[in-house]
């Protein structure tokens, strides 16, 4: 009968387990007072206090915070709802909510909504669930009612949106004005037949773009060609299909206004396979400035909205909520950013 090998000498042993009571045995304090001065619960003599904190470097201990979740009610998590994981735009709102929670002990879990309203409630009553401590909501398709409710539950900061609710934080950019300001830059450049490729007929950013697309229009008193707006669905794929049909649709243009940049990427792939030059032939403008914006052929004109900077302020409102104060994050306005693909008619 084999016998079973007997561990190698080699073998490395497991780390043992650093303890709450090894930690006051090295400080020299009762366990008490290692526990008061994690949860910060009292006062704690500051000698005292430097000695525990000098062990728990010496032993580099780590809390339990399953441990600590029981006692204290609270589990240092908070839950995201994004909309697309795969979305560049989100993406760069996740970097900034990650960095905005950097050094703060809490975690995010993150869980995607695809743009559907009863999948996004699903989603946050799985958070629920998990018993997280907060909740980030990146836009979607939620009713304010539906928000309202599970803020009863959670401290909720929402964006994309307005709404003056107990125990909610939202923010909203002035999506109407960077849509104005995309079209009024190809009218000042001499534009007057200007296409625009819309984003989702049910989403608040994209009407409130092509808001802006018909007020630039209005004030320079041109005409908006109803045949010259056509649907996308913010998507690359959504972009390149909606500028064939412009090219396809015997409508002279000379200008295009995609709704975000992913629809101006993929309306600029339709361009090149039917040898359309850009901004020779075509001027195009997009919207987010989104990080590849800036190395395509041509870099990208385009209206920069502040993606990074709207997923700190998310963060920093989340942990003031919680009682951490943290520094308020002022928005910048949407502004244009002018690059290689948009020129003078």
């Amino acid at each position: 009968m084999t016998q079973p090998h007997a561990p190698s000498s080699d073998t490395p042993a497991l780390p043992e387990t650093v303890t709450l009571l090894d930690v006051a045995r090295v400080a020299g304090v009762s366990p008490s007072t290692v526990s008061r001065i994690l949860n910060g619960t009292a006062r704690v003599a500051s000698d005292k206090r430097t000695a525990v904190e000098n062990a728990i470097r010496q032993l580099d201990f780590k809390p339990n915070l399953f441990a600590r979740s029981l006692k204290t009610g609270t589990t240092m998590t908070v839950g995201i709802l994004t909309q697309d994981i795969e979305s560049p735009f989100f993406n760069r709102a996740m970097r900034g909510i990650e960095e905005g929670l950097a050094g703060t002990g809490y975690a995010p879990i993150i869980v995607s909504g695809h743009w559907n309203a009863k999948e996004e409630a699903e989603r946050i009553r799985l958070l629920l669930a998990r018993r997280i401590d907060g909740l980030v909501i990146l836009t979607g398709h939620l009713a304010d009612a539906q928000i309202v409710e599970f803020a009863r539950h959670q401290p909720i900061v929402v964006t994309g949106r307005q709404l003056d609710a107990p125990n909610v934080r939202s923010r909203q950019l002035d999506q109407e004005h960077g849509g104005y300001i995309a079209t009024r830059h190809l009218i000042n450049l001499g534009h007057k037949r200007i296409a625009h490729i819309a984003g989702p007929r049910d989403h608040f950013d994209a009407t409130e773009r092509l808001a802006g697309y018909r007020r630039a229009h209005a004030e320079s008193g041109l005409e908006v060609v109803p045949e010259l707006i056509v649907q996308g669905d913010f998507l690359e794929s959504g972009g390149l299909l909606a500028m064939n049909r412009l090219l396809d649709g015997g409508h002279p243009f000379t200008a295009v206004f995609a709704a975000n940049d992913q629809t101006a990427f993929g309306a600029r792939v339709a361009m090149y396979r039917r040898g359309v030059r850009v901004p020779d032939d075509l001027s195009l403008v997009g919207v987010d400035d989104l990080p590849a914006a800036a190395y395509l052929t041509p870099p990208i004109t385009t209206v920069r909205q502040p993606i990074y900077e709207m997923g700190l302020f998310a963060a920093h409102a989340l942990l003031n909520m919680l009682g951490h104060p943290s520094e308020e994050v002022i928005l910048p306005p949407l502004e244009l950013i002018v690059r290689e693909t948009t020129r003078r008619v």
